[in-house]
């Protein structure tokens, strides 16, 4: 048998070594010579593009406010007394003049025929006091009655109807007492749920201590109160006019919580003479009709009016928008030595139109805007390019690569 000598085991040893190390670069992830050639790396990555939509638009703004009803009465009763009848159920719709409580009447028709008593007997000495005047004056042409005692006939008449003018007003006031045990709903509206039982003692008239028995709350039309910052409210008196407070025959629209669209509208009916030295916010006012009782006093909404003029602006879609920070920006694409390169640019940014944010600086109508795919677009970084077009809400065709207002597809 051959053996094998120290030189010759040493130079198999760095064959093997050889051999093993395109194996163990391949098993940790490095190229070996055989893979360095020719992999083309991947694309960059597909965005949807399209230059801002350009469209005349009237500047609207939204402010929050809350609804409040035209008429708010609290029922309490004027005279006190037993509850004797309930006459709605709670909750319902009422009108002018339907009967709403009735307090036990029998003590007030006593004091009413006392009160028409004395009236009589008032009249009857007023009548007697006339009669024995007339007779004094009879008498003092022949000087068989003294200056006196015609003088003391003369005051007896007065006194008897000053007496009867003072019986007369109890018997009125015994008839309102009367008519207050009916108490009937001053306006129309929803009344809200009973606060006193048939049997309870009420306690009426004209202080702080009265029963109150239930609320009224009208409901068409309804108002909706909200407040402008100074500036605003300068924009509003500028772009309307002088007589815009006092002739108030400005249009407005107004959404709740969960509409889509601005579907309610009103006009402003107040604006209010100062502003708060607080917060420095003026309060205005604007009414709507009701028909359906939809609209609830205490309701939140959203109410848009017009504070510019008609002006020509660019239009991009919300999702084409990135923050950073408290700057927002619009990454562009330009093209760079044959490559499209994503250009961040800071806009200054407005009120929505008909679903599409307002630009009102920094983007130009030759601008390429990304409008989908803005997640994989890298500032600085080649991009490919694919056409799209913005629309409007009321316009977006239902085609693919096209961006509506308010949303994106991919």
């Amino acid at each position: 048998m051959k053996r094998i000598g120290p030189m010759n085991k040493q130079i198999r040893r760095v064959r093997r070594t050889v051999v093993l190390v395109p194996l163990l670069l391949a098993a940790c992830g490095q190229p070996s010579q055989t893979q360095t050639g020719g992999q083309a790396p991947p694309p960059p990555p597909q965005v949807t593009v399209a230059k801002p939509l350009s469209k005349v638009v009237t500047e609207d703004r939204e402010f929050v406010g809350r609804f409040v009803a035209v008429d708010a009465v609290e029922i309490r009763a004027r005279v006190s007394g037993y509850l004797d009848k309930v006459a709605f159920r709670d909750g319902q719709m009422i009108e002018k003049g339907d009967l709403l409580f009735s307090i036990d009447p029998r003590p007030f028709e006593t004091t009413l025929a006392q009160a028409k008593a004395q009236f009589e007997q008032a009249r009857a000495n007023l009548a007697f006091a006339q009669s024995n005047l007339e007779r004094g004056e009879r008498l003092k042409r022949g000087t068989d009655i003294s200056e006196q005692t015609y003088d003391q006939r003369i005051q007896a008449e007065r006194v008897a109807m000053a007496s009867l003018s003072a019986q007369e007003a109890v018997v009125q006031q015994a008839e309102l007492d009367l008519q207050y045990t009916q108490l009937k709903a001053p306006v129309a509206g929803r009344i809200g749920d009973r606060r006193v039982s048939i049997g309870n003692l009420v306690t009426g008239g004209n202080g702080s201590s009265t029963t109150l028995l239930a609320t009224i709350q009208s409901v068409d039309p309804i108002r909706f109160e909200f407040t402008l910052d100074e500036t605003s409210y300068l924009q509003f008196v500028r772009l309307h006019g002088e007589h815009a407070i006092s002739d108030l025959d400005v249009p407005v629209k107004l959404k709740l919580i969960g509409d889509e669209t601005y579907r309610h509208a009103g006009r402003l009916d107040f604006v209010d003479n100062t502003i708060s030295p607080t917060n420095g916010v003026i309060r205005f006012r604007a009414e709507f009709p009701n028909p359906n009782g939809t609209l609830t006093p205490g309701m939140f909404g959203r109410i848009k009016m017009q504070l510019g003029e008609p002006a020509e602006a660019l239009l991009v879609p919300d999702t084409a928008i990135a923050s950073e920070q408290v700057n927002k920006l619009v990454m562009t694409v330009v093209n760079k030595d044959g490559k499209s390169i994503v250009t961040p640019k800071p806009v200054t940014l407005g009120p929505l139109f008909d679903g599409l944010r307002v630009v009102r600086s920094g983007l130009d109508k030759s601008d390429v805007v990304i409008i989908s795919g803005l997640m994989r677009a890298r500032p600085g970084t080649p991009v490919t390019p694919k056409e799209g077009t913005i629309a409007t809400a009321s316009h977006a065709p239902d085609t693919p690569g096209t961006t509506p207002a308010g949303g994106q597809r991919q």
